[in-house]
């Protein structure tokens, strides 16, 4: 029985090593070899590919977000190409009549180059929208552009109310700016963020960043905000469950979000047939490369998955 349990073990631990060697490895591949591995985090490079993935989230149940893989612009062409993509989506969504919104990325869209620049080309996305009867969600990147994001927002909700953004727990100054945003018409996606920052200005611990998410979840409902929990994290979607059933707070004042191909073991479908709303972000785009070696980076065991696949199929 001790040997039995000795080679579970061990199987276990080489298939960690296995998942762990290949994903570092991932970032040094060919594109093209590499490609198979970022699949399962990437809805395809155009947009008739991600507007496919999307239609068959509706069908099981889920809505979408769409995301253009890219960030940092430095040209003004490319910047205003991008934002002409998007509106181009928004059309296209509007004549599959799909259940899915839109976020865009300050950087991506010219923040870099200028504030005019950035503002102009999110007014323009943000006409679009009305246009047509959609949502705009504005990311939030790192620390040093949340200013001048926060100001983009708020010239874009003059135009249009149905404009969101995002606010990151791991960042000291959310719950400030929860509280100066946040009222009836607030709509916030949450998350914990993904950059590094000094210790001054965010929390670094697990156990901090999920205790000011909670706060921030509460503080979007006492202003009755619409809030998008977005999060992996099943300990703290467990948590937030307990809060929403102990307060019975209505299951149309928030969502769940997660990222497209991130293993959840099943817990989306759990938490739809709970009669929760649960929307996924579906990234797109030429810039899959290095997005998708992050996602490996923070979920190796994604690799048994796509092995698993290769296998399969030869």
């Amino acid at each position: 029985m001790f040997f039995l349990f000795s080679r579970v073990i061990l199987l276990n631990y080489n298939m960690l090593s296995i998942n762990n060697i290949i994903t570092s490895a991932v970032g040094y591949l060919p594109k093209w070899l590499a490609k198979p591995f970022a699949n399962p985090y990437v809805a395809g490079e155009n947009q008739e590919d991600v507007l496919k993935k999307v239609k068959v989230l509706n069908e099981s149940g889920m809505c979408a977000t769409v995301d253009m893989l890219g960030e940092h612009t430095k040209d003004q062409d490319e910047a205003k190409s991008v934002t002409n993509q998007y509106c181009e989506i928004f059309q296209k969504i509007s004549g599959l009549n799909l259940d899915c919104n839109i976020s865009v990325k300050p950087t991506h869209v010219g923040l870099d180059i200028s504030y005019e620049l950035a503002r102009d080309n999110f007014l323009k996305l943000t006409s679009t929208a009305k246009r047509f009867s959609n949502f705009l969600r504005i990311d939030m990147e790192s620390s040093k552009g949340t200013n001048h994001t926060i100001k983009v927002y708020k010239e874009c909700k003059l135009v249009y109310d149905n404009v969101g953004l995002v606010l990151q727990a791991y960042l000291k100054r959310s719950v400030d700016d929860l509280k100066l945003l946040s009222k009836q018409s607030f709509n916030s996606r949450i998350c914990k963020g993904i950059y590094n920052e000094s210790s001054q200005i965010s929390f670094n611990s697990r156990v901090n960043i999920n205790e000011n998410y909670i706060k921030m979840a509460k503080l979007m409902h006492q202003s009755s905000s619409y809030a998008a929990y977005a999060t992996h994290d099943q300990d703290l979607i467990d948590q937030l469950i307990a809060w929403i059933k102990a307060n019975k707070i209505s299951k149309s004042s928030f969502e769940f979000q997660v990222l497209y191909g991130v293993p959840m073991q099943g817990r989306l479908e759990q938490l739809i047939n709970q009669g929760y709303k649960v929307r996924i972000y579906v990234p797109y785009g030429k810039d899959w490369f290095d997005y998708s070696v992050r996602r490996l980076k923070e979920n190796p065991n994604i690799i048994k998955y796509v092995l698993k696949n290769f296998l399969k199929s030869n």
